[in-house]
């Protein structure tokens, strides 16, 4: 199996690195998730439906839809917290990159365990840069509210293509496909991981300050 993988990068304050990740990885896995299977017999389901809510940033000009699942919602929070935590003590200005990776297990015999089958990833890079006054970082709030509006548009171009997902499984099997641990929504199995460069590529860190002059001068 081929794994597709996806490379999506942004640049932002730090007090704006929370809310442009849980944006992202929500709206992905919202195209990601399916509602509780019901079996009725082996072979036989139906499938329950997927609540949704629309979120506010508090410090980028955007909104974004998510499933309404707080457990879910939980999970994502903890691990871009540690994320943004990671970011943070690597120093005032940082690079990193957040994976959101797909997969689905096939049974191994005894004693061996379980194989991880990576079938999508998506690896968000992000920039880290600090602003001097508060007209820049207004500038700031919008740009990166523009961009991850573009970037929500590729994530939803990507995933309407005709390309592989698992195949529905069978009642004796769901747990190889889906994470079934939720009690209101049923995601594919992933798995988010990050790692942390210690510092900021200074062509990066040039381009969003040359976009703010910019804008200051129009």
């Amino acid at each position: 199996m081929n794994c597709r993988s996806e490379v999506l990068e942004v640049t932002v304050e730090a007090r704006q690195v929370e809310e442009a990740m849980l944006a992202l990885l929500h709206t992905i896995l919202l195209h990601r998730s399916t509602g509780k299977f019901h079996y009725k017999k082996e072979g036989t389901y139906s499938i329950g439906t997927v609540g949704t809510l629309d979120i506010d940033c508090d410090f980028i000009d955007f909104s974004f839809v998510r499933v309404s699942s707080e457990e879910l919602d939980r999970v994502i929070r903890k691990a871009v917290s540690e994320f943004k935590d990671a970011l943070s003590n690597s120093g005032s200005d940082g690079m990193g990159q957040i994976s959101l990776e797909f997969y689905q297990k096939k049974k191994s015999r005894w004693p061996f365990s379980d194989e991880c089958i990576p079938w999508e990833v998506w690896s968000i890079k992000v920039n880290v840069v600090n602003l001097a006054t508060e007209q820049e970082r207004q500038i700031c709030r919008e740009k990166v509210g523009e961009k991850l509006g573009e970037k929500v548009i590729n994530v939803v171009e990507v995933i309407n293509r005709h390309e592989y997902l698992p195949k529905m499984p069978t009642q004796s099997e769901v747990d190889n496909v889906f994470d079934t641990s939720l009690k209101d929504v049923q995601p594919y199995l992933y798995k988010i991981t990050f790692q942390i460069t210690d510092s900021l590529g200074t062509s990066v860190s040039t381009t969003m300050r040359r976009l703010i002059k910019d804008t200051l001068a129009l």
